[in-house]
């Protein structure tokens, strides 16, 4: 049997898995999503991706017609029947099918697709020996014109961002605030270590709260090192320790340069290290089991 796509209530093979030409989630980028990994049959954070994705389209005024309780069990079902212990479950909802003008009113019921699947956002390699990050020209959208905490279909803004890094023969690009401060990278937050601390960029400079990024920094508060979340400027990454970015795509990867100028010692850090240790084993057991 080959790989089952969840669509409105129904299963179809990936061959066959399609939505109308008129859904708005294809024609605007009106939808939004959610990215979650289970670990041999179990679903990581599933309950904090699932509030997530409700917060998300409330948001935008996008309902939801199936409780948060039957979103988990599609998502549960959909794994089960593609028999998968590890997976990328890519949850969507679209705003549905209309007409060619942007009115949401025109449509009438939201799209539901669950797509569980393998993904691999860097190449092995990268996890060992560190990434290499460059700065972008392109800036992360500003909060008060779309708001980085609704994870909406629209990603130009960090693709943009991301071509721009390929160009340049980089695998990944570090983007800022319009004001020049810290954001985070084109699908990762990300992390600095300075003096035995911490350190991420705040949420209200209009970057994601990443779920991965919280569980790294409930991982610092239990090994006892000083979390905070603070302002960052370039000169912060270029003289910093240690860093690394998380997602759950990425989960956790070390960087060791920054436009060039090596951070710490060039390699991953001990305590990047020590993090992605620990981030594995909370993979273990912090989950809904299926």
């Amino acid at each position: 049997m080959s790989l089952q796509v969840y669509i409105n209530g129904e299963y179809f093979d990936k061959k066959d898995a399609k939505i109308s030409v008129f859904d708005h989630g294809l024609l605007y980028g009106d939808g939004v999503f959610e990215g979650i990994r289970s670990y041999n049959r179990l679903v990581f954070k599933l309950e904090e991706h699932i509030d997530r994705l409700y917060e998300s389209a409330h948001g935008i005024m996008l309902k939801i017609d199936l409780s948060r309780k039957e979103m988990i069990k599609a998502v549960l079902d959909t794994l089960k029947l593609n028999k998968m212990d590890d997976a990328y479950i890519r949850l969507i909802v679209t705003r549905g099918i209309g007409d060619l003008g942007l009115d949401p009113r025109k449509c009438k019921n939201a799209s539901i697709i669950i797509i569980t699947d393998k993904i691999q956002l860097y190449p092995e390699k990268l996890y060992k020996d560190g990434l290499r990050l460059i700065t972008v020209p392109t800036p992360r959208n500003i909060p008060e014109a779309l708001n980085p905490q609704i994870k909406s279909l629209n990603y130009l803004n960090n693709i943009l961002a991301k071509i721009e890094a390929i160009n340049v023969g980089y695998e990944e690009a570090l983007m800022f605030t319009a004001s020049g401060y810290v954001a985070e990278c084109t699908g990762d937050n990300i992390f600095i270590v300075k003096d035995n601390k911490l350190i991420t960029p705040p949420s209200y400079l209009g970057i994601l709260k990443g779920i991965t990024r919280a569980a790294c920094m409930d991982i610092g508060k239990k090994i006892g090192i000083e979390v905070r979340e603070d302002v960052l400027t370039r000169h912060n990454l270029f003289t910093a320790d240690e860093c690394f970015l998380t997602g759950t795509a990425a989960e956790i990867i070390p960087v060791v340069s920054i436009e060039k100028r090596v951070v710490g010692s060039g390699k991953p850090g001990k305590m990047t290290l020590k993090f992605m240790k620990e981030f594995k084993e909370l993979t273990k057991k912090d989950g809904v089991k299926y």
